[in-house]
C-alpha cells in the first residue's frame, strides 16, 4: 500500500461532508438497501416496523463501510482510472486512514447493531458480506484473478439473504434464489462495463476478463451468463415467490437480455478497433452494444425486484403450480 500513502499524504482541499458521504458508494448502497427491503418483505413474516428499519439501516451502513474499505484500500489504482480518480481518497480531499477508520466503525456498528436488535444469524451474514468485500474481493480477488468479479459477486448477492434472515431468522431456498439471481447477473453487467473501460484496467494492472483473455472471450462469457441467468431468474414464479407481475418482467425482460447478450456477441465491442464516440460513457462506436446491455441490466435487474416487492405490497398471491 507504499502507492496509497503516496496519493493519500497530502490533501488538496478540506474534506466536506460530502466527501465522506462518497466513500459510502450510494449508489451501489441504494441497490444493496433495495434487495435487503426486497428480502425481508418477500419473508412473509411480521416483524415490527422499526425493527424491520433497524435491519436495513444495518444493511445500508454495512454497505457503506465496505464501500470506504474499498476505496481506502483501491486509493493508489482509482487516482490512475479515468472512472474513479475523481474519488476523494485519490483526490486527497479524505486522508487514507480516515477512510480506513471510517469502515472499521461503521463495519462494527453495523454488526454489533444487527446482533443485538435483529439476531444473530442476520448479523454473521452481514459481518460476512463486509469481509469478503473488503477482504477476499477488494484485497485478493480484484488484483489476481480474471474471476474477480464472478467470486466477488457473493458479496453484492447476499443482501436479500440478510433481508430474509433478518425477518425470519431463516435463509430458505427462495432467499438463496434471490441471491443466485443477483450472483448470475454480476458477471454480464459488469464484463460489459469492462468491456469499454478495458485500458483503464490495464494501465493499473487489474486482471479484468477483456484484459486477461480479450474482448472476443469476455463478450462470448457474458452470453453464457446471460444464458444461465434467465432460467434461474424466472424460477421465483415456479417456487411460491413470484406472481404473475414478476412472471411477466422476468420473462419479457429476460428476452430483452438475452437480445442483447446475442448482438453483443457479434459486436467488436471491445476490440479497440474505432474511436470514441465522446457521448454517453464515452465509449468507443463499436462498444455500443456493451453500453446497451450494461445500461439495461441495471433497469431488468430493479424490475426483477420492484416486481417481486410490488406483489408483496399489493397482497398478491404467488403462483400455484
Amino acid at each position: 500500500m507504499t502507492d496509497t500513502v503516496a496519493v493519500t499524504a497530502t490533501p488538496s482541499a478540506p474534506a466536506r461532508w460530502q466527501d465522506y458521504v462518497a466513500l459510502l458508494k450510494p449508489r451501489v448502497m441504494s441497490l444493496v438497501v433495495f434487495t435487503g427491503l426486497t428480502g425481508l418483505v418477500c419473508a412473509r413474516t411480521p416483524i415490527h416496523p422499526v425493527l424491520a428499519v433497524m435491519a436495513i439501516l444495518c444493511i445500508a451502513v454495512g454497505a457503506g463501510a465496505s464501500g470506504a474499505l474499498n476505496m481506502w484500500y483501491d486509493s493508489d489504482i482509482d487516482a490512475r482510472m479515468r472512472r474513479t480518480r475523481g474519488r476523494p481518497v485519490p483526490m486527497g480531499r479524505v486522508q487514507g486512514a480516515d477512510a480506513l477508520a471510517m469502515g472499521i466503525v461503521l463495519s462494527l456498528l453495523s454488526v454489533g447493531m444487527m446482533w443485538l436488535a435483529i439476531n444473530p444469524l442476520a448479523a454473521a451474514l452481514l459481518a460476512f458480506t463486509i469481509v469478503f468485500y473488503a477482504v477476499v474481493y477488494t484485497m485478493w480477488l480484484k488484483r489476481s484473478t480474471p474471476q474477480n468479479i464472478v467470486i466477488g459477486g457473493l458479496a453484492g448477492a447476499l443482501p436479500p439473504v440478510i433481508g430474509w434472515a433478518s425477518a425470519t431468522g431463516s435463509t430458505p431456498l427462495n432467499a438463496w434464489l434471490l441471491c443466485a439471481i443477483i450472483f448470475l447477473w454480476t458477471p454480464p453487467h459488469f464484463w460489459a462495463l469492462s468491456l469499454y473501460t478495458a485500458e483503464d484496467y490495464a494501465a493499473v494492472g487489474v486482471p479484468m476478463m477483456p484484459v486477461v483473455k480479450g474482448a472476443k472471450s469476455t463478450r462470448l462469457q457474458i452470453l453464457l451468463y446471460s444464458l444461465a441467468l434467465i432460467p434461474v431468474a424466472v424460477a421465483p414464479a415456479f417456487t411460491g415467490l413470484g406472481g404473475p407481475i414478476y412472471l411477466a418482467i422476468s420473462g419479457l425482460g429476460g428476452l430483452m437480455f438475452l437480445l442483447l447478450a446475442v448482438r453483443l456477441v457479434l459486436s467488436k465491442a471491445g476490440d479497440r478497433t474505432d474511436e470514441r464516440e465522446g457521448r454517453l460513457y464515452d465509449v468507443r462506436l463499436g462498444a455500443k452494444a456493451a453500453r446497451n446491455l450494461f445500461a439495461f441490466s441495471i433497469l431488468y435487474l430493479f424490475l426483477l425486484f420492484a416486481g417481486l416487492l410490488a406483489e408483496r405490497l399489493m397482497g398478491l398471491e404467488a403462483l400455484r403450480w
